[in-house]
């Protein structure tokens, strides 16, 4: 790949140049998505059908021995008995 000279550009070369990079990388993402999915869909049949959804991020799992310290934790704290701040 040629080297720019980012510093010789004109801002419009820039912007250009910016839009251009966008594109691509729009494409590749796009291609590769779509081989993942090809991908996904072929490995499906040997399990559990493919999941299509992208709205949550799976949520990790908490450990017993995390709940235990947290428990031990909450043990070891005094509680509170009149409220820090009220509400106006």
């Amino acid at each position: 790949m040629a080297k720019v000279d980012l510093d010789s550009l004109s801002i419009e070369e820039l912007a250009a140049l910016r839009d251009n990079a966008t594109d691509k990388l729009a494409e590749k993402v796009a291609a590769r998505q779509a081989e993942l999915e090809a991908e996904l869909e072929r490995l499906s049949q040997y399990g559990k059908p493919a999941k299509k959804s992208l709205g949550a991020a799976p949520v990790a799992k908490v450990k017993k021995s995390d709940e235990a310290a947290k428990k031990n934790d909450e043990a070891k704290e005094p509680i509170a008995k009149e409220p820090i701040a009220k509400a106006a």
